[in-house]
């Protein structure tokens, strides 16, 4: 894969804390082949319940993610609205969705094989 094209690669997650190739420090992030930014919650109104929204993974696949990874947090807290599920399947994206510390070497693992990206919450 280009390196042009790669999604960034995410260096070190703690609690509250996640550094990403490129991007710097910080707590949540979207990521995206060919770059990224911090994740804030409040541009598509996202809380844990019901959790990821629709339009939170569409900037994801603007930017040519074929493979999406959603983090629920490190303690499984952030939830996935299921019209987010249907919206990724009807366009056959493959989706991955699991706690961050799974979510983090599952991304890092595809990063430079294939076309993803990722919402990646670093709390609960």
């Amino acid at each position: 894969m280009d390196d042009r094209n790669r999604a960034p690669r995410i260096l070190a997650v703690s609690w509250g804390h996640m550094e990403v190739e490129g991007l710097g420090v910080g707590k949540d992030f979207k990521l995206y082949p060919g770059g990224g930014r911090p994740w804030d919650w409040t541009e598509t109104g996202t809380q844990h319940e019901p959790g990821i929204q629709p339009a939170d993974v569409e900037e994801l696949l603007l930017h040519g993610a074929t493979t999406v990874v959603l983090s629920q947090g490190m303690d499984r807290q952030l939830q996935v609205d299921p019209d987010t599920l249907r919206a990724l399947q009807e366009r056959s994206v493959t989706v991955h969705v699991v706690d961050t510390r799974d979510a983090v070497k599952i991304y890092n693992d595809l990063v430079d094989d294939v076309a993803v990206g990722g919402l990646f919450h670093s709390t609960c």
